[in-house]
């Protein structure tokens, strides 16, 4: 069975585009996805990449166009400017990995925070929040909440980032398939191809 590793950011509007077409792609062709969400801000100082706030006004009127046509072509109604953006997913990302140690499948869970963030108009950094949203996803809210800023999880999170940057992950999404290293949803249509292929 392929394995797509898949390195993100929860606040990712570029990630939430991606994420069910990247679920779809998998099981329609076997592959298991391992969810790895990483201090996007520490990957971008260690790969050259900037913070939205920093980037230039051309870049940031770019990346609303692209915005645009991206939430056209897929088909998902995305809030460009929503309220609670950028929000701390730190809190967020915690509780996927407590629930990944319990042996739980993060899926649903990482796709609800992301509609949370890019359609409710709901802030993942507030604790409630995320944990109503893990628990409409038939996980232990509370008990993840409380774990997720362990020196344990935190440790974790942090190793997730230095494996990102030692694997040469520069921004979100980031899809690695074996040797194949693709970086951006757009660049699905390519997950497709070499999934087709056997990975």
């Amino acid at each position: 069975m392929p394995q797509i590793e898949y390195f993100f950011t929860l606040v990712s509007p570029w990630t939430f585009l991606g994420d069910e077409t990247l679920r779809k792609l998998a099981a329609e062709n076997g592959a298991s996805i391992r969810h790895v969400p990483v201090n996007l801000g520490a990957v971008f100082n260690e790969t050259g990449g900037l913070p939205l706030a920093k980037r230039s006004d051309a870049r940031k009127a770019l990346r609303m166009q692209e915005l645009k046509r991206w939430r056209k072509y897929r088909g998902i109604d995305i809030n460009l400017e929503p309220k609670f953006f950028p929000a701390s997913d730190k809190l967020a990302a915690g509780m996927m990995i407590g629930a990944q140690n319990d042996g739980k499948d993060v899926g649903e869970f990482a796709h609800a925070i992301m509609r949370a963030v890019w359609i409710e108009e709901r802030n993942i950094a507030d604790t409630d929040t995320a944990i109503d949203i893990a628990n409409a996803c038939g996980l232990d809210g509370q008990a993840l909440a409380d774990a997720a800023h362990s020196p344990e999880i935190e440790a974790q999170w942090q190793a997730n980032t230095e494996e990102a940057i030692s694997r040469n992950v520069m921004g979100a999404p980031f899809y690695i398939i074996g040797e194949h290293t693709l970086w951006g949803q757009d660049r699905l249509m390519f997950v497709e191809e070499i999934l087709a292929a056997g990975g």
